[in-house]
């Protein structure tokens, strides 16, 4: 499970076993946890699932990932590169 940043106590991070599964974020804050899509082509995120979350933790986590879209975008490439054989 490779972290690729930490703000505001928010830990983003890929898991590695998820097959061929299109560009997505996994973010946990306590008891907080969702999964977003990220759609590079529209510069848009789409949320999978949200869970023990309020819609200001909402608005904080998308803020954080629009924030960081290309470096997400660069360890998703990073990642799936070195699982190529």
């Amino acid at each position: 499970m490779p972290t690729i940043l930490q703000v505001l106590g928010w830990r983003v991070f890929f898991y590695t076993n998820e097959g061929h599964e299109p560009i997505h974020v996994h973010c946990r804050k306590a008891e907080k946890e969702c999964k977003f899509w990220v759609d590079v082509e529209k510069f848009d995120l789409v949320a999978d699932f949200t869970l023990n979350m309020n819609p200001r933790d909402k608005r904080e986590i998308r803020k954080i990932l629009f924030e960081h879209f290309d470096l997400i975008e660069q360890k998703w490439k990073e990642m799936k590169s070195k699982q190529q054989p």
